[in-house]
């Protein structure tokens, strides 16, 4: 393990809910809530005044909302989350070559390999240099956690929430431990978290003063010997740059169990269409296609079929995953369908199934041109969403003209705002920007003509942009 905290963890602050806030003033220090709003939505993130009534990550949207009655709730904007994000990953790796992401909003760096850091105090400069890089280019906070391995780093950046740093000096690694829950370490679960609470050990010191024997004999061989040792803060894992992409998938759970087999079908074919646009836009193809069913008795199927050569033609995998489905028994119904794509690869290897497919595909566009009429990108199917997050929305591939909850719009009239709420046939929309104070509340028929789909606004404030101009191109995402 290293003699100085060179390893920085960056855990960006309730991230999502962050972000909403920040883009929307009149939502500044109240309770938000980000996540599907479905009857089996959950929380994807939610901001640290929604945390005090117990609102968390992974709860079910329904218990949100007995906790937290009055707290907004809104859908995600991936695409603007993205653009954020992008932002921050940037930031990180002008300190150093070596970032490895975890997700959106956290990721390990190795300060050292950049030469932004060699001991404790120029660890700590860069570690304060970057959040206030971060506020400046972003107007968010993240939190920072520095030390000599990457476990710690994390574990520090936790102690440092919200807005905080902590830096674990090299040497005190085991005093810091030692009165630390068994769940603080990685790979220890609520499972295994209970079978060592059962044994009489509750504390990392505890778990030292087990001995390793003892780790191996409740754990087995592999877990007990990695426990034990992350008990005594050892931990000589690299920071990795980057992390290989294993599959491309899209999935949706739905709000009603769908039953007909036909529409089932096409909901197939949909997450297909999107899957490759999510592969083409990576630049990747791949040889397997993976077909994953949720019943209604909650039961997963997961079906694959590998073909000869990487692929990202969009008529091969719909082909691909209509015949997966073939032997899929949905009798009963289902509640959530997914396609992926996994064996990736960064070209395509045409072959003769593909280029079949492709011709067929475009006689089949030619002889209905006359005919053709702009579509909303398939047949979605009401109020579906994804779990743990939201069913694409906010991507560009979702095209429809609905008005989700914190959603960007854009008035004739009145300039940019956010969906506050739609129903019986209107939309609630605040007209307020990121830069400007509360906004006002109007409300529309929900085919209002002077009514559309906005961009998101950059957080900070363009130079020579007014706190209340309205003209300010959007976040691309």
């Amino acid at each position: 393990m290293r003699t100085a905290p060179t390893i920085l963890h960056l855990d960006m602050d309730a991230f999502f809910a962050q972000a909403e806030q920040a883009s929307k003033p009149s939502l500044r220090g109240k309770a938000v809530v980000v996540g599907g709003l479905g009857p089996r939505g959950v929380v994807a993130t939610a901001s640290y005044e929604a945390r005090v009534f117990g609102v968390h990550s992974a709860m079910p949207m329904a218990q949100a909302r007995r906790l937290a009655p009055n707290a907004a709730y809104l859908t995600p904007r991936g695409g603007f989350y993205r653009s954020i994000s992008e932002q921050v990953m940037g930031l990180l790796r002008e300190l150093s070559p070596l970032v490895e992401p975890l997700s959106l909003d956290e990721a390990f760096v190795d300060l050292e390999a950049g030469g932004a850091a060699w001991d404790s105090a120029s660890a700590r400069l860069a570690g304060e240099r970057l959040r206030a890089d971060i506020r400046a280019v972003t107007g968010l906070t993240g939190s920072v956690g520095l030390a000599a391995s990457k476990m710690l780093a994390k574990i520090a950046s936790e102690q440092a929430k919200p807005d905080g740093l902590v830096l674990i000096e090299p040497g005190t690694e085991r005093a810091l431990l030692a009165p630390m829950s068994v769940r603080t370490l990685p790979g220890i679960g609520p499972a295994t978290g209970d079978h060592l609470r059962r044994a009489g050990i509750t504390t990392v010191e505890e778990i030292v003063e087990a001995g390793e024997d003892e780790l191996v004999r409740l754990l087995g061989k592999a877990h007990g010997h990695g426990v034990y040792a992350m008990a005594l803060a050892r931990d000589d894992r690299s920071v990795v740059a980057e992390r290989e992409a294993k599959s491309v998938s899209v999935e949706d759970t739905y709000d009603v169990d769908i039953h007909d087999r036909l529409r089932i079908g096409m909901e197939v074919q949909r997450l297909a269409d999107r899957c490759v646009r999510r592969l083409r836009g990576a630049g990747l193809s791949g040889r397997t296609i993976v077909l994953k069913v949720r019943r209604y008795d909650f039961s997963t199927l997961t079906r694959s079929e590998t073909l000869r050569g990487p692929t990202d033609d969009v008529a091969v995998v719909r082909e691909a995953a209509a015949r997966l489905l073939e032997g899929v028994d949905t009798t009963g119904g289902v509640r959530l369908l997914g396609v992926g794509v996994s064996g990736l690869a960064d070209y395509t290897q045409e072959d003769l199934f593909a280029l079949v497919a492709q011709a067929a595909e475009a006689e089949a566009e030619a002889e209905a041109q006359t005919e053709a009429v702009e579509g909303a990108g398939g047949y979605e199917g009401a109020g579906a969403e994804g779990e743990g997050g939201v069913r694409g929305v906010g991507d560009p591939e979702v095209a429809e003209r609905r008005w989700h909850p914190g959603h960007d719009v854009r008035h004739a009239e009145y300039g940019p705002g956010w969906v506050q709420g739609s129903g019986l046939g209107r939309v609630t929309v605040r007209f307020e920007t990121p830069w400007s104070e509360p906004g006002r509340v109007r409300t529309f028929r929900v085919d209002d003509p002077d009514l559309e789909v906005g961009e998101p606004l950059p957080l900070v404030r363009p130079p020579g942009v007014g706190p209340g101009a309205a003209s300010v191109g959007g976040v691309s995402g």
